[in-house]
């Protein structure tokens, strides 16, 4: 007996050595290495190559309203008797220009403007929300990384006791029954860490997808920091967020371009104003004989029904768009609060399996292996031992990465830039208040 316990405690140290080896220097995941491939995504994701063109687009378009309209061009004959043609002129020409009135090309220009701030706000918030699916990725994927390695450490643990039910099976000590559930145990265990080496592949080529790199470019081994940051639920942090939140930024900024736009549909009523100057020669001497100026405009006599339809077409998509920022504000509310709830679950949750669960797991798996290997304890008790510290340890993994994730999402419903600023946030007050 003694010499099955020296073979297990090598073979698991083995077992963790092989571990240790694999991943060996880890990259944490921390707010700067976040950052540092969050500027790498900003430099190549498709979609924000897309939306700084619709930025730049709407930048140009600034430059494309016109103050004053191309001038119109006249020219033309008359015919008639030669007297008449003598004495009015023959050849008449000329030349039109429309008047930039009412203040028209200026309100255009701001409409082009708050265009520009809308883009430029979905950008931000493109980017923004790239960041938070970026540091998720990156959560999921080193949780996948711990699954692999306690499963690698549970399949070596699993092999050597196999080994060892062998031999007490070959020396009359243990039924076949009791090695054949332990073998069965191992093959369930190999089959399933096999389809989980599947699955940390997938999370790999999904970050690589996120960093445009290619799909199965190789990537270090990644360690989930332990649960942290502590966030509570504040009229003040709800503030903050209805400040910065980069969705609802946008809104506003979509709001104030459909006030603009009510403003130029407003003054599309009133008449387009144009001057301009005719003159007529004889075309037989080329004299001059007479010259003329004019001003015109359209009068809004047959449409104004069409007028006053547009401008309610108007503030009626300025009202949706309204209600929509006003609607969202308030899903912001309940959102900033059912994720404080979560976050503070999983915190809690991940240090219980820490601090308590995994140690007591850990004292009853050693407790069961002792008493399987002294012939006093049942095999079926020895896996449930190992069964309870494998979840827990998975579960302890879960709690802290789906900690991260939310933290992620409230990150960006904060408008922030990392955990970092979030946890200035809590600790200072006063910055809630934008102070």
């Amino acid at each position: 007996m003694k010499l099955h316990t020296t073979i297990l405690l090598l073979a698991m140290g083995a077992g963790t050595g092989i571990i240790n080896a694999r991943a060996a220097e880890p990259q944490l995941i921390t707010p700067a290495f976040i950052s540092q491939l969050a500027e790498e995504m900003r430099g190549k994701h498709p979609a924000l190559h897309a939306a700084y063109a619709r930025t730049n687009a709407a930048n140009f378009s600034i430059a494309t309203v016109r103050t004053w309209d191309d001038p119109m061009l006249r020219g033309g004959v008359m015919t008639a008797e030669k007297m008449m043609r003598m004495d009015d002129g023959d050849l008449i020409y000329g030349i039109e220009q429309k008047l930039p009135l009412f203040g028209k090309p200026r309100l255009a220009r701001e409409l082009a403007r708050s265009e520009l701030s809308v883009e430029n706000a979905t950008t931000d918030y493109q980017f923004q929300a790239l960041r938070s699916e970026l540091a998720k990725a990156l959560f999921r994927t080193a949780l996948a990384e711990r699954v692999v390695a306690v499963g690698e450490q549970d399949l070596g643990w699993l092999a050597t006791i196999v080994q060892a039910g062998e031999g007490k099976y070959q020396s009359g000590q243990a039924p076949l029954m009791n090695l054949l559930q332990l073998q069965n145990e191992r093959t369930k265990r190999t089959t399933q860490l096999e389809t989980d080496r599947q699955k940390l592949t997938h999370e790999r080529a999904t970050l690589n997808r996120l960093l445009n790199r290619g799909l199965l470019s190789p990537w270090p081994a990644l360690q989930l920091p332990e649960a942290g940051l502590k966030v509570a639920y504040s009229e003040a942090l709800v503030g903050f967020a209805i400040r910065y939140e980069p969705k609802l930024r946008m809104m506003q900024r979509q709001i104030e371009t459909a006030r603009a736009a009510v403003a130029v549909t407003r003054r599309e009523r009133l008449p387009d104003v144009s001057v301009g100057a005719q003159s007529r020669n004889y075309s037989g001497t080329g004299e001059f004989r007479q010259a003329e100026f004019m001003v015109s405009f359209n009068l809004p006599l047959f449409n104004t029904s069409k007028y006053r339809a547009a401008i309610k077409r108007d503030e009626a998509r300025l009202k949706a768009v309204e209600f929509a920022a006003a609607d969202y504000t308030q899903s912001l509310r309940e959102e900033i609060h059912g994720l404080t709830v979560k976050i503070d679950a999983a915190r809690r949750e991940s240090l219980s399996y820490r601090e308590q669960i995994i140690p007591r797991s850990e004292q009853a798996l050693a407790s069961a292996q002792s008493m399987w290997e002294s012939g006093e304890g049942a095999t079926r008790d020895l896996l449930d031992a190992r069964r309870m510290l494998l979840e827990s340890r998975l579960m302890h993994a879960r709690a802290m990465a789906e900690h991260y994730e939310m933290l992620a999402d409230l990150v960006l419903c904060c408008g922030l830039g990392d955990f970092e600023a979030l946890s200035m946030l809590e600790t200072h007050p006063e910055l809630q208040k934008g102070k």
